[in-house]
């Protein structure tokens, strides 16, 4: 069996805007897989990509996921 591959649909800076933007995804029904350097996420760094997270989507996703991220939403959109 083939293993899938997985691509780039974002990079956020930081694991709290990473996980922001991976909760928005798999809203979507999209699977995610974060890539980062643990460093960064160890001592909260944001220097010289450092603290950089790649949203990760398999190839299949990549078009739908860029999509989703694209929309942007208003307050008059939800129900209170």
């Amino acid at each position: 069996m083939e293993e899938e591959k997985w691509e780039i649909a974002n990079v956020s800076s930081g694991m709290i805007n990473a996980k922001i933007v991976a909760g928005r995804l798999e809203a979507e029904g999209i699977p995610v897989k974060l890539r980062y350097e643990a460093v960064g996420v160890i001592y909260g760094l944001t220097l010289d990509g450092l603290g950089e997270v790649r949203i990760m989507v398999p190839s299949m996703y990549l078009k739908r996921a860029r999509e989703a991220l694209a929309e942007s939403y208003e307050d008059d959109d939800y129900e209170y």
